[in-house]
């Protein structure tokens, strides 16, 4: 085994391990995700703690989180990369990923969701569902990740359970059911009750870790049976024979209950919430439980599908067994100082084992699994080989990428690749000396190896290195990396922002290629309509002509000349988003036309009939919630009024007022200073990504120097 220093970590005998076969029935995948500062890192170190993973509590108010093990994460008290580790309980294996809950952060929380099976999203009590929970929950939808809600911080003043659950109905049109009930609220708060069981968890005094299991307090009684008839209800909708049972009365056996809930959740049709507070030791066992109880094992979910690299309409499925072809999933790199590059593979069907050569699929190249392990944070266990539905990182691997598809090289497989968000914020930097110079390039290429939202590019009139990002904290934490883990010294710029392009009106136009030599000459014709799409429809392209009119197999190099020719606008350079493109018309010449002259031809039609279509400039439009002490509301408001920003709503929650509103990207550097100097301190904010949208003239003008 490989230990780093400084991590405490309980050895475990490898042998008796590698002789056992993984029951993937008893295993977990799980992630916890959720808005920043809900407490998904406490709730992993506790985790941590009572499976008897780590000796003693880690706290990140004092920096001594194994999950957040960057210095970067312990200074600022933030999660930034998903760790992985693993636990058992019950007889189970629970794999888990840590997430990170800033915005700035989202492409960790995209990946990860990518590979796990269940989820946890964890709220706070007191706002409950908050703008990033939306977006974490969204991103979950996507991959149809059935989730379980833990209502984190009900020690903290202000705590409410029911509104934190009404939060969920009302912002995410979700169907939450509390499997559990808070006994107590803030100070007060003691235990909770588990309604499927009908037992209480007490903690009979304010620095109890364990709690005793007693019977539900007379003064719960009532309220206890009300919400676990809702409890009931709710299952029964989703079950037959519960549903018979339940209108003639019957019995309904907590066994019953537990079956058909497991089910609903798999299906994503119930979403259990679970309650406690997780600095405070409280609700830790009955999440567990429950983690065990109704998340899915690899077993669970749907077979993985993919495509064959060969032919792409060519649909393939492999289901979780060690029988079938390997299928491996790489959804993280990254650079340890003791091993090197490490990349986090989900194994989904057939085994991986060390030592041996496998097929990257994307890259079409052989790679060599030097050595396998299970990553317990920055801790590392060597294993010979990884089953199906297991997480493990693997050294050895050199030209496998995040996204990418590892398996047999007869039998192939191409797994649908992760998507990540187009960089918002670009910084120009430069070395300080002709040494840094050399270390930052290499810095840059590891660093975007690791990060997929991370684009480096150069300045063809400055010279400058450019590096495009999520945001400010995003861009600043990769400068920040360069210093530390690179020793690299640079001078960074002025943040700018990515802008963009698009049509405002339809416009047609051709492109034509014409070129006579002594051979083959190049010909090429298409005639293209651009016409404006709705708002994050990207870029979209189809045909309305036939075979007949253009042999099919120029349809692609002409939708590929368009989309190369869309990274760079006709404006100022920008990408152009939320437009379509119509192939309406073309000819061929039997001889001369090629791939490459229609790719040149759609080109030339592109950029003729953008000059046409009104092209306007579009601005990163951010979604903020803003809350603040109602005596400083008048400032935060006007403040938000000089920055452009469009308010949408305001509400009251407790003693503070939440300003949901939109804000240009461009209006907001250096915001989080100047809200904090405002309001002394008490207001927070949260910020992402929403739409584009047109840039006002003066703005415009600016931009392009016109």
């Amino acid at each position: 085994m490989v230990f780093s220093t400084g991590t405490e970590r309980m050895a475990k005998d490898m042998t008796t391990k590698a002789a056992q076969k993984t029951d993937l029935k008893k295993v977990r995948n799980i992630g916890f995700i959720a808005h920043i500062d809900a407490g998904k890192t406490t709730v992993t170190e506790r985790v941590l703690f009572f499976t008897g993973e780590t000796y003693k509590i880690g706290n990140i108010d004092d920096g001594t989180t194994v999950m957040d093990f960057m210095s970067l994460e312990r200074e600022r008290g933030i999660t930034i990369g998903s760790a992985a580790t693993n636990a058992q309980w019950a007889g189970h294996q629970v794999n888990i990923i840590d997430t990170p809950g800033h915005v700035d952060f989202t492409a960790e929380v995209e990946r990860s969701l990518r590979v796990l099976d269940g989820g946890v999203v964890v709220l706070e009590s007191v706002s409950g569902v908050q703008p990033q929970s939306e977006t974490v929950w969204r991103q979950a939808d996507t991959y149809k990740v059935p989730r379980l809600i833990f209502v984190n911080k009900m020690d903290r003043l202000g705590a409410d359970f029911d509104y934190a659950v009404s939060t969920v109905h009302d912002r995410l049109g979700a169907n939450a059911v509390p499997i559990q009930m808070p006994m107590g609220a803030e100070s007060d708060f003691h235990g909770l009750i588990d309604l499927v069981d009908q037992k209480a968890y007490v903690y009979e005094t304010p620095e109890a870790v364990e709690h005793s299991l007693v019977d539900i307090p007379h003064e719960y009684a009532d309220s206890a049976e009300a919400a676990r008839q809702h409890l009931i209800e709710k299952v029964a909708e989703t079950d037959e024979t519960l549903m018979e049972k339940f209108f003639e009365e019957e019995e309904i056996t907590k066994e019953e209950i537990k079956l058909a809930l497991r089910k609903a959740v798999i299906n994503l049709d119930i979403f259990p919430v679970c309650v406690g507070s997780a600095l405070r030791h409280r609700g830790v066992h009955p999440l567990l439980d429950a983690v065990i109880d109704y998340l899915p094992s690899p077993m669970d979910v749907e077979d993985i599908s993919g495509v064959d690299p060969a032919d792409e309409d060519k649909k393939l499925i492999r289901k979780p067994s060690a029988d079938e072809p390997l299928s491996a999933l790489a959804f993280k790199v990254v650079t340890d100082p003791h091993v090197g590059r490490l990349v986090y593979l989900r194994v989904y069907s057939g085994t991986l084992e060390a030592g041996t050569n496998i097929y990257n699929s994307a890259a079409r190249s052989r790679e060599r699994v030097g050595r396998l392990m299970v990553m317990h944070a920055d801790s590392r266990e060597e294993k010979q080989s990884a089953g199906p539905g297991e997480i493990v990182a693997a050294i050895g691997l050199k030209d496998t990428v995040t996204g990418q598809t590892l398996c047999p090289q007869d039998n192939q497989i191409s797994l649908e690749q992760i998507s990540f968000p187009e960089p918002v914020l670009s910084v120009a930097v430069e070395p300080k000396t002709r040494t840094d110079q050399e270390k930052m390039s290499t810095a840059l290429v590891r660093l975007a190896d690791e990060d997929p939202t991370l684009t480096v590019s150069s300045d063809e009139e400055s010279g400058q290195v450019i590096l495009a990002g999520m945001g400010e904290l995003h861009l600043d934490v990769i400068v920040e990396r360069m210093r530390r883990e690179f020793n690299v010294d640079a001078t960074v710029g002025a943040p700018r922002v990515a802008y963009r392009e698009t049509v405002t009106q339809p416009a047609t136009a051709q492109g034509k290629l014409v070129r006579q030599t002594g051979g083959h000459g190049q010909y090429g014709d298409c005639t293209l309509r651009l016409e404006p799409a709705g708002p994050g429809e990207g870029l979209l392209f189809e045909s309305e002509i036939t075979g007949s009119t253009l042999p099919r197999e120029y349809f692609r190099p002409i939708e590929q000349g368009f989309r190369e020719a869309a990274q760079s606008g006709v404006i100022a350079g920008y990408p152009v988003v939320d437009m379509k493109a119509v192939l309406v018309d073309g000819s061929h010449h039997d001889v001369d036309s090629s791939e490459m002259a229609f790719k040149v031809a759609a080109s030339m039609a592109f950029k003729s009939a953008m000059q046409k279509g009104k092209p306007a400039l579009l601005e990163p439009i951010m979604k903020i919630e803003v809350v603040t002490p109602s005596e400083f509301l008048g400032d935060v408001l006007g403040d938000l009024n000089s920055r452009r920003a469009q308010v949408q709503n305001m509400e009251a929650r407790g003693e503070a007022q939440v300003i949901n509103a939109f804000i240009p990207l461009a209006e907001t550097f250096q915001y989080a200073t100047h809200v904090r100097s405002i309001t002394t301190g008490r207001a927070s904010f949260a910020m992402e990504l929403d739409h584009y949208s047109a840039v006002p003239k003066n703005v415009a003008e600016k931009v392009t120097g016109n």
